[in-house]
């Protein structure tokens, strides 16, 4: 039965196979956003002190964004060459992936909960916190960390599910969970009147039952890719190699902190708590349109990788142009209508009127580049599937490391505050360039037999 399941990313329609995959993995990503913008929605209305709240809140988005990237390093290397495997019909290597990125999930836990909890307060000024703000900000982070293997379980094991082709099953597991957080949240937050605690406390117990259903399913019969106590034994030759695909989809995580930190601070330093609020919002409505496109390839995914891993070619090629296509679409008509309604978006999150009124200046100029930044999602993916972690490295880093950062610092000086909005869309626009040409200029090549052998040796 589970070969069966396995077969279909090799025979079956391919647009019926996308649609299968990508719409729960699209509503999968969508219900798992609502983790935090659900606490921001109701943070931001807390009676008297909703606009302080929800900037404090917003502070901590670097740490939660790192804890978050670690396990997309275990999973965002893992479960390709686990789907490669599978089209190759060695079920025991992919075991081994899985029980390896297991062990690794496990390792971050420990290491991330000691070094956020020593250095949790200074991090938190250095990211945009002020004296008004920095109580709400380690309040809700100091019962977050609590929760940190939950999370690194939860995000980092849910992609093996949808490596075996059984996307829904992977949308149940973030449902389970979201739900729950959407129910626990006015409770604690309002009837308990815990606040920002409250939040934090309806994330991390919705989080532990999304674990649950992970672990539960990865070890039943069910999956076809079992987790084994014998699998989570250390293999550092295959470590290597997980973390060597792993490292891109890490960097374009924890990259995110990264410019979180720069940019907050130019906005604290220019602007104040006001603008660095406003930046909690821009983000959340970024993670809108980001995410169901990151859903959307991740659920495509697996198809890439299973007929890559089987030689058909003809598949690969005809998924990846269907994948673009979606991608770039998406996301144009999503940041346009944003553009055009600034201020529906700031109202979802605030009541206090300045900050909506920034947020209407502010929001059509950074989200403007995301309107073409659907191709890079597509190209940066297909690489990724076929196992090419230097391209997607390369990617990954030009866009926020060698751009994004050094025009979130240099702008400010020529255009004041509102130099720090422009970087965005600056460096949106010209990494899609770079990543369009680096796929027209590559793909031909990795589409051959000569490069599957050496994808198939390195893995």
């Amino acid at each position: 039965m589970q070969a069966t399941k396995d077969n279909r990313l090799g025979t079956e329609n391919i647009t019926r196979l996308m649609i299968s995959l990508a719409i729960p993995s699209v509503l999968a990503q969508i219900v798992n956003v609502l983790y935090n913008i659900v606490d921001r929605i109701y943070i931001g209305r807390i009676p008297g002190v909703g606009a302080v709240a929800l900037t404090g809140v917003g502070v901590t988005f670097p740490i939660i964004t790192i804890i978050s990237a670690f396990s997309g390093f275990a999973s965002g290397g893992g479960a390709p060459l686990a789907a490669i495997a599978l089209g190759q019909g060695d079920r025991k290597r992919a075991e081994r992936i899985l029980g390896n990125c297991v062990s690794m999930l496990l390792f971050f836990t420990v290491i991330l909960m000691a070094f956020f909890f020593v250095f949790q307060k200074p991090l938190l000024y250095v990211f945009g916190a002020s004296d008004n703000t920095i109580g709400y900000s380690s309040t809700y982070i100091s019962i977050y960390l609590l929760g940190t293997v939950f999370v690194e379980l939860a995000v980092g094991l849910n992609t093996f599910i949808s490596a075996q082709g059984q996307a829904r099953t992977a949308m149940f597991s973030v449902l389970i969970g979201a739900v729950v957080n959407i129910v626990l949240d006015p409770i604690f937050i309002f009837v308990f009147h815990m606040g920002v605690a409250g939040a934090a406390v309806a994330t991390i117990i919705s989080q532990a039952l999304s674990a649950a259903w992970v672990l539960r399913f990865l070890c039943s019969e069910k999956s076809g890719i079992r987790l084994k106590k014998a699998g989570m034994k250390p293999d550092f030759s295959l470590i290597g190699q997980i973390m060597a695909l792993g490292v891109s989809p890490f960097v374009m995580s924890a990259t995110e902190s990264a410019i979180t930190i720069v940019m907050n601070h130019g906005l604290q330093v220019y602007g104040g708590d006001l603008y660095v609020g406003s930046m909690t919002i821009l983000q959340s409505v970024l993670q809108l349109v980001f995410v169901p496109i990151s859903g959307f390839t991740n659920g495509v995914q697996p198809i890439i990788s299973y007929n890559f891993g089987a030689g058909k070619f003809d598949r690969v090629k005809m998924t990846i142009k269907r994948m673009i296509s979606i991608t770039f679409l998406a996301a144009f008509v999503y940041v346009v209508f944003a553009m055009l309604r600034p201020g529906l978006f700031a109202r979802l999150f605030t009541t206090d009127e300045d900050l909506i009124a920034l947020v209407k200046k502010v929001l059509p100029v950074y989200i403007a580049g995301m309107s073409v930044f659907g191709v890079q999602s597509g190209v940066q993916s297909s690489f990724l599937g076929l196992g090419q972690a230097k391209i997607s490295l390369c990617i990954a880093l030009l866009r926020k490391v060698i751009l994004l950062i050094p025009l979130a610092l240099i702008l400010p000086r020529f255009f004041g505050v509102m130099g720090v909005y422009y970087a965005e869309p600056v460096a949106d626009i010209l990494s899609v360039l770079t990543a369009s040409t680096l796929f027209l200029l590559n793909i031909r090549k990795i589409l051959s037999k000569e490069m599957l052998a050496k994808v198939t040796h390195t893995t």
